[in-house]
């Protein structure tokens, strides 16, 4: 797992899977947090984003001078990965799948031809977090 202490408004932490291309970012650049899937096999940073998730806004979050922790946990395989945010989780991509989860919701888009992951929602999914999870502690 790495981890990243940061105070709202600037953030990045950048986590590399295993398993080649796959790689998550977590940004805040001031006024919202974002959650990317990436493939860093692709020639530009542009076309290396394969799917997005709001994380939250700065402005909403309680108390936003606090400093947080950002996490970011591979499972074994390489192909999901979850972001933490003070122990919580809080959006989780499912590289094998094309699909992400956040808490959020957000956003979502209607299906382009040519997508290959799932855009259209991103509703959370405890049970998606719960096998992440198990898998992880089994043997």
């Amino acid at each position: 797992m790495q981890s990243l202490s940061f105070t709202p408004g600037k953030a990045f932490l950048s986590v590399n899977s295993t398993a080649v291309p796959w790689t998550v970012v977590f940004e805040d650049e001031g006024v919202a947090g974002y959650f990317y899937a990436c493939d860093r096999s692709q020639e530009t940073q542009e076309h290396s984003i394969m799917d997005a998730m709001l994380i939250y806004n700065v402005s909403a979050l309680r108390d936003p001078e606090t400093p947080r922790i950002a996490s970011v946990e591979w499972s074994k395989d390489g192909q999901q990965a979850v972001l933490y945010l003070d122990g919580t989780a809080q959006a989780l991509f499912d590289f094998a799948r094309h699909q992400g989860f956040c808490r959020l919701d957000f956003p979502n888009f209607i299906a382009e031809q040519g997508d290959t992951w799932q855009k259209a929602t991103h509703a959370w999914s405890e049970a998606a977090l719960q096998h992440f999870e198990a898998n992880l502690y089994a043997s």
